[in-house]
């Protein structure tokens, strides 16, 4: 009789301590882990580009600027530029609980989305929300666990570039991925625009990388100059880009630094950097103050820059205004 007290005792114990183990490694309600006090971060991010990683590195340094280096964790992953990776490390995100997910780029945010109504998603790195999210007659908030940061720099001063540097230009090629809406929108504002300005612009969509070089063959061959958007995927493939423009004596204007500095001559671009410094701003705002997502309005670049990459111009023989600074093409 004694024993089988004894055995009561320490299987109630052991109970006790078992729950006291979970309880430590749980979320204490207020968005940390009380093990260690630490808000823990799922960072999603579409591919390794330079524009992206700057936007995460911004977005990580305001977190720890605002909160404090030992009281946020970071976990890293990126997609690799495939929308099934997307979706496997959202989810995996979002069954761990963590108590903030930053999605950098529009399939990232498209994935979170689908994982998660409940968990804060900061995104950045993305055009259009009201696009990426199907939201019609967008105003600034998306009304759901979401919100982040826009890389969209003024598609009416772009279009305004083309005309600036490329005087004589009557007809534009505008290449973008077929898959990415943000860059079917900006290729429709830009069309818009350029209309106004007397130029006739034609839309070249290009499925994936495999028919990229033949896309742009046919926009090079019709068009005088070539406009491409933020797109993700041009980014990653300036090089066939170049390859088929440069010696064509085609301009390329590009919606972002990243790609002018692959196969552009100018573009008016923001700091990537800054985005993502201004998304870990409003992450700190939510893990901190409570404040929810839907009420959040989108940010914005706080400025933007016209550059210009030497090399090309200088190949093409085409001449920026003072008020254009160099790209770095060092890297």
């Amino acid at each position: 009789m004694k024993k089988s007290i004894k055995r009561i005792i320490a299987v109630c114990i052991a109970v006790v301590l078992v729950g006291t183990v979970f309880a430590a490694c749980s979320s204490n309600g207020e968005g940390k882990s009380e093990a260690n006090g630490a808000y823990k971060i799922g960072i999603a991010q579409w591919e390794d580009h330079p524009a992206l990683n700057d936007a995460t590195e911004g977005f990580k340094k305001a977190l720890q600027d605002k909160l404090g280096e030992d009281k946020v964790e970071f976990e890293y992953n990126t997609a690799q530029g495939e929308v099934t990776n997307c979706s496997t490390i959202v989810n995996r995100y979002a069954t761990n609980k963590v108590d903030l997910i930053m999605a950098n780029a529009t399939p990232v945010v498209q994935a979170a989305v689908s994982a998660t109504k409940e968990i804060p998603i900061v995104g950045t790195s993305v055009t259009e929300y009201g696009v990426a999210l199907g939201i019609d007659n967008f105003t600034g908030k998306t009304g759901t666990n979401v919100t982040g940061t826009s890389d969209l720099a003024p598609l009416d001063q772009q279009a305004a570039m083309i005309k600036e540097i490329a005087p004589e230009t009557k007809t534009v090629g505008i290449i973008y991925c077929s898959g990415e809406p943000n860059s079917k929108y900006q290729a429709t504002e830009v069309t818009k625009y350029l209309s106004e300005l007397g130029i006739t612009a034609t839309e070249y969509p290009f499925a994936d990388s495999n028919e990229l070089q033949a896309i742009v063959s046919k926009a090079v061959s019709e068009n005088d100059a070539i406009y491409v958007p933020t797109d993700n995927t041009a980014a990653k493939n300036t090089g066939i880009i170049d390859a088929v423009a440069r010696p064509a004596k085609k301009p390329v204007f590009a919606g972002e630094e990243g790609i002018a500095k692959g196969c552009g001559i100018v573009t008016l671009t923001i700091s990537y950097y800054d985005i993502g410094y201004t998304a870990g701003e409003m992450a700190a705002e939510i893990l901190s103050n409570g404040t929810n997502p839907a009420e959040m309005e989108i940010g914005y670049a706080p400025k933007f820059t016209k550059k210009y990459n030497t090399e090309i111009c200088k190949e093409l023989g085409i001449n920026v205004p003072n008020d254009y600074v160099a790209i770095d093409t060092a890297e």
